[in-house]
């Protein structure tokens, strides 16, 4: 069975659609960048083509061209309206930029570049000369509140972060430096397995090279990263969902209890309808409620029982 040929100049506008959705506004980049990139996206040329496809559309879409150094870079005209996109709804463009802004510390680095130009497409499509107010007034109706008290995030290099989340997508070793809490610096060959948010922090799940335990590393104290082009196989047994369960980010091993404590009724009122487990019980002993649940063992947990003080008493941990 023979697969149809498409035409060369089907193979030509889509070519170019890639390139144009992967061209960024703020920042530059070069020819070779976005060959991996369509590479990616399953187009195969070389990068001379890209050189002579950028050519063309830089002299027919507003694409500024920077030719003082080589290699050149490429990005849309600061007024340019980028690709446009005229099939993005009201409702798609809110959604996109609700991802932004919830979701881009938790999505891959090149996948936010490839996402450029629906951003900026989106931003066009709610801003305040076109016809969406009540999209717009979205924003100004949700709110995501703490439930502690709020932190500012610590700085993470931008270009840690690109390397670190790049190696995640790829299944690619990572090689990183990494300053402890008491300033000493390691340098480590890592496999990453996965970045989970917590609070404000973002927090790397990763093996070292000769280890099979799991590890977690702070992003924010990642000093330099660079992926490496060797790749993985990511361990069938290890599971994101399964980890966090275990309560390893809660400081714990995995070890299930049974949980038994006495809690003044104004500050345990939020406990009957948010439970701390599926089989948790709650007694009525006039100015306290008894609580017993399942729990994962963690210093979190403990955390938790302690910030109660003296509101808190008679706590039993149990197997």
């Amino acid at each position: 069975m023979t697969t149809k040929k498409r035409p060369e100049n089907l193979e030509t506008v889509l070519l170019s659609l890639e390139l144009l959705r992967r061209i960024p506004r703020n920042r530059k980049v070069t020819a070779a960048e976005l060959h991996r990139e369509i590479a990616q996206a399953g187009l195969e040329r070389d990068v001379r083509t890209i050189q002579r496809q950028l050519e063309m559309l830089s002299e027919h879409f507003d694409i500024e061209r920077d030719d003082r150094s080589k290699p050149y870079g490429y990005s849309w005209k600061p007024r340019s309206q980028g690709l446009a996109l005229p099939m993005l709804s009201e409702q798609e463009s809110l959604l996109l930029m609700l991802a932004e802004q919830q979701l881009k510390a938790l999505l891959p680095a090149k996948l936010m570049k490839s996402m450029d130009s629906f951003f900026v497409q989106a931003r066009a499509n709610l801003a305040p000369h076109k016809n969406a107010k009540q999209a717009r007034e979205w924003f100004t109706k949700i709110r995501v509140i703490p439930t502690s008290q709020p932190l500012l995030p610590p700085a993470i290099k931008p270009t840690v972060f690109e390397e670190v989340s790049n190696a995640l997508y790829g299944n690619n070793w990572l090689d990183i430096e990494y300053q402890s809490v008491k300033g000493k610096n390691t340098k480590a060959k890592i496999m990453p397995l996965g970045i989970a948010q917590q609070g404000v922090g973002l927090y790397l799940v990763c093996r070292f090279e000769g280890f099979d335990n799991e590890r977690i590393l702070a992003i924010h104290r990642i000093v330099a990263a660079k992926s490496s082009r060797f790749t993985f196989e990511r361990p069938s047994s290890f599971s994101m969902e399964k980890y966090d369960l275990e309560g390893h980010f809660g400081f714990g091993d995995g070890k299930r209890i049974k949980l038994k404590f006495k809690i003044e009724k104004l500050s345990g009122e939020h406990l009957l309808e948010m439970r701390l487990s599926e089989d948790q019980t709650v007694k009525d002993l006039g100015d306290y409620y008894e609580i017993t649940a399942t729990v994962i063992d963690t210093k979190k947990l403990d955390w938790w029982l302690l910030g109660f003080g003296e509101r808190v008493k008679s706590i039993v941990k149990s197997n």
